[in-house]
């Protein structure tokens, strides 16, 4: 069944020239539309319900539609929702289902929207819960990386430009680097959740109804921010939405995938910083030493390619103009898989990192004297030298072998070695996360549903 076919009987050779087609055309769209299926019958809801207040439905056929709408959410909220062999798409399956059980009034759900607006306002309102995942992960995961960089806040180890050793760093100013740069990923994401948050319903194929429709009515219904008002740009959204998400999904993916380069780096013998478990390692079939961080190295060649997730939904736009066009489903191909991999990644990182162990006496190796060079600057500087004097005179001592380190750090500053400010970053993040605006969504969903 298709919403857009007009006849049910077809001749044979146009029958086969048409399943060809749908081969093509389908691919696995039904396999990704089954994580639409309960914003569907969210976006249905609300729909029918804004119908009867126009006059479109009588109040028993609301009602109607409404108990079985409700059962239906229920099903596909539990992944209980298949869609039949004949039947196109989610929504069909939605439609066909709601007939079979109700008779004629089940088709009057479409009346005033196409399957252009159905499916943008099932895109937004899932990338909407697919960012509040997101988002609580990097709250699990920031919350981690914190009580570990407190807990090794003073297990001091080498800081590296250049890849060459430079100044002291710490296993606590290491990680707590890593939480405010996902804080800042945060901003990001709550931009493509802003942008997600709009609803599009109302506008049909791109040119809106001469139906009275209540777009205002849908949009409180479905706890959007506010409608997309011009019906011509609500369908301009379908591509803007998704590369808006996919470049805070890259912004989240390169600050994991350099964490992970670190943790490889930083787990090897010519580092010795950190350690896991031989059951987050896996071995070699030759060498017997072998414990290699597999866990992170994977975490880093998927994240490095999220990275490239934005260029790859870019391609697929390029050249389209304003309006709907097929091109547009392959979004999906690219898009829904890059957010179950970046929810994967965030996942194991956090256990990973919940299960590593720091080595003692790190900064001990005579190796790493230099590091110190530049506390033996500061020190000669606030004993009244000129800082260039002061830089030639220990730049001498170095040259002569006269140089001495001295491991006492004391750095007071905010966000240094004696001050990580990790009160403040998570602060930050508290304060960027309560910016979304969850609760309020899910109050309004919640409402519709009768939950």
């Amino acid at each position: 069944m298709k919403l857009w076919q007009k006849s049910t009987s077809l001749p044979a050779r146009q029958a086969d020239v048409i399943k060809k087609i749908e081969v093509f055309t389908i691919g696995n769209d039904q396999e990704l539309d089954l994580l639409l299926a309960p914003f569907d019958v969210l976006g249905s809801l609300a729909h029918i319900t804004m119908l009867e207040s126009i006059d479109l439905l009588t109040k028993e056929e609301l009602d109607a539609l409404s108990v079985e709408l409700k059962a239906l959410y229920k099903r596909a909220a539990e992944g209980e929702i298949t869609i039949d062999e004949g039947i196109e798409d989610i929504h069909s399956q939605v439609e066909y289902l709601l007939t079979d059980k109700l008779g004629e009034v089940g088709k009057k759900i479409h009346s005033g929207r196409s399957r252009n607006d159905q499916v943008l306002v099932d895109l937004k309102m899932f990338f909407r819960s697919e960012i509040e995942v997101i988002a609580e992960q990097i709250k699990v995961l920031t919350d981690r990386l914190l009580e570990k960089s407190e807990q090794f806040k003073n297990v001091l180890i080498p800081g590296y430009t250049h890849m060459q050793v430079a100044m002291p760093s710490s296993i606590g100013l290491w990680l707590g680097a890593y939480a405010e740069s996902l804080s800042d990923d945060l901003i990001a994401l709550r931009g493509a959740y802003e942008v997600a948050n709009k609803n599009p319903l109302g506008s049909a194929a791109g040119y809106g109804s001469s139906f009275p429709l209540d777009r205002e009515m849908t949009t409180k219904l479905l706890g959007f921010d506010e409608p997309n008002y011009n019906v011509v740009y609500a369908q301009m959204t379908r591509g803007k939405t998704e590369v808006t998400l996919a470049n805070a999904i890259a912004s989240v993916a390169a600050t994991m995938s350099k964490l992970a380069m670190d943790m490889c780096l930083y787990a090897g013998q010519n580092f010795g910083f950190i350690k896991f478990p031989d059951e987050l390692t896996t071995g070699s079939s030759i060498m017997p030493h072998k414990k290699n961080p597999d866990v992170f190295e994977l975490v880093r060649g998927r994240c490095n390619q999220l990275t490239a997730l934005p260029n790859e939904l870019n391609l697929i736009l390029s050249n389209l103009p304003s309006g709907y066009h097929r091109d547009l489903q392959q979004l999906k191909e690219h898009l829904f898989p890059g957010i179950q991999t970046l929810k994967q990644c965030l996942d194991i990182a956090e256990f990973a990192i919940s299960e590593m162990k720091v080595m003692d006496g790190i900064i001990d190796d005579p190796k790493y004297d230099y590091l110190f060079t530049v506390e033996l600057v500061n020190d000669l500087v606030l004993g009244g030298m000129p800082f260039r004097d002061a830089y030639k005179e220990v730049g001498r001592q170095v040259e002569a072998g006269e140089y001495q380190a001295n491991r006492d750090v004391k750095h007071t500053h905010l966000g240094s070695l004696g001050n990580l400010g990790n009160d403040r970053i998570k602060e930050k993040i508290n304060r960027e996360l309560g910016k979304f605006g969850f609760d309020r969504v899910k109050g309004a969903l919640d409402g519709l549903v009768g939950a």
